[in-house]
């Protein structure tokens, strides 16, 4: 747990010693991903296009929200399996407060997201008081939330969203140049200021510290990457909407679980919770959090589907939705053991799964040979995981 609490910067030094370690990072999504851009450009050339691409930003936003939930319960070492059917339930509850009951909008919004918290409060009481396993906690749920979902749409089986809508618009919206721009600069601002605040911290503190030109060359390749996804995207319609809330989301949970006591107990709990309770931590507290942040962000991502259908039905939140979430966490690099995972795993898991997809779609490839290799990639990604947790034994 020492390790977890007080970790060592990053630097150039530092990733050679982990991958000697086993501990490879990022470093396999991200070839994965450069592999895939390469082999389907290559087959066919409308994949790298600015359209497609837009195209493949939209439909990676709900699937990765539900992912960035999964990852808060596998970082302690547990399972949820009753996202996709919170997210359908509650994208439904607030469909029919909006339409059926004429709420605002942004009151229905707000009472599915608090309806889903309170979902994942109970599965968190009954795995800490009840002592139940979080797979059955959560498979109850899968069925008991998809029960209730098809029991409020019995009549019709459909609830269609107003298309000019404030909901159906938030997949419809594009930022101007301008705002995209400013939203690079203002990211990159923040990145390169909170890297060197942190550096300071750590220097009065007498801990370690990075190099100052490793903090500029990370801080100059966000800038670079941040710029080529407005450039490509601006050559389309423009960045959406949709990429900036599920954005905005994983760099709000990365921080949370980077810098603030939660997050690090996060950790310390999913990596010895026996010696996280010994040293103080409330173990109960965190992973009650932990499930209802999971199922709130469930409802988070039930929602921006709903936006992109501009509507609901006894699918939503059904069919390998669950799955691929799961995938995309663990894909990423999250530990299905516990203790090690990051919130940018969901955006990186999720964009390998959902560039597969998109590419073999683009080939016209039958889709079970789509899950096919999305199942060798998963299985892959866990041997790593199990080769990198040997090493760091050793």
């Amino acid at each position: 747990m020492t390790d977890t609490l007080v970790r060592k910067p990053y630097t150039p030094k530092v990733a050679v010693e982990r991958l000697r370690q086993g501990d490879v990072g990022a470093w396999p999504v991200v070839g994965g991903l450069v592999a895939i851009a390469i082999v389907f450009s290559l087959l066919n050339d409308r994949f790298l296009a600015p359209v497609n691409l837009t195209t493949l930003a939209l439909q990676m936003a709900a699937t990765g929200t539900i992912s960035l939930g999964i990852i808060m319960v596998l970082l302690l070492g547990e399972i949820d399996l009753s996202a996709g059917s919170v997210s359908g339930l509650c994208a439904t509850i607030m469909t029919i407060l909006h339409v059926k009951q004429g709420w605002n909008p942004l009151l229905a919004i707000l009472a599915a997201l608090v309806i889903g918290a309170a979902i994942g409060f109970l599965h968190g009481l009954m795995l800490t008081k009840l002592r139940m396993p979080s797979f059955v906690v959560t498979l109850a749920g899968l069925m008991g939330w998809l029960g209730l979902l098809l029991y409020l749409l019995r009549e019709g089986g459909t609830i269609n969203l107003p298309f000019t809508g404030f909901i159906s618009k938030l997949s419809d919206t594009w930022l101007p140049g301008w705002l995209s721009w400013g939203l690079v600069v203002l990211l990159v601002l923040l990145s390169g200021g909170s890297s060197l605040l942190a550096r300071r911290a750590r220097l009065s503190a007498g801990l370690p510290v990075t190099p100052v030109w490793w903090l500029l060359v990370r801080t100059g390749g966000l800038a670079v990457l941040l710029g080529a996804v407005v450039l490509i995207m601006s050559a389309d319609r423009g960045v959406p909407l949709l990429l900036i809330i599920f954005g905005g989301l994983v760099v709000i949970f990365d921080l949370i679980l980077r810098n603030t006591t939660f997050g690090r107990h996060i950790y310390a709990v999913g990596g010895n919770a026996e010696a996280a309770r010994r040293a103080g931590i409330n173990v109960v507290r965190i992973r009650i959090l932990a499930f209802m942040l999971a199922s709130a962000l469930a409802t988070a991502g039930g929602i921006l589907a709903a936006s992109r259908l501009s509507a609901v039905n006894q699918a939503s939140g059904g069919s390998d939705i669950l799955l691929m979430a799961i995938a995309a966490a663990v894909i990423g690099g999250t530990s299905l053991f516990g203790g090690r995972g990051r919130a940018y795993d969901a955006l990186l898991g999720v964009l390998v799964i959902q560039a597969i997809t998109n590419g073999m779609f683009l080939l016209s490839v039958d889709s079970s040979v789509r899950f096919m290799v999305t199942a060798a990639v998963l299985a892959l990604a866990v041997a790593i995981d199990s080769v990198a947790r040997r090493g760091a034994a050793r």
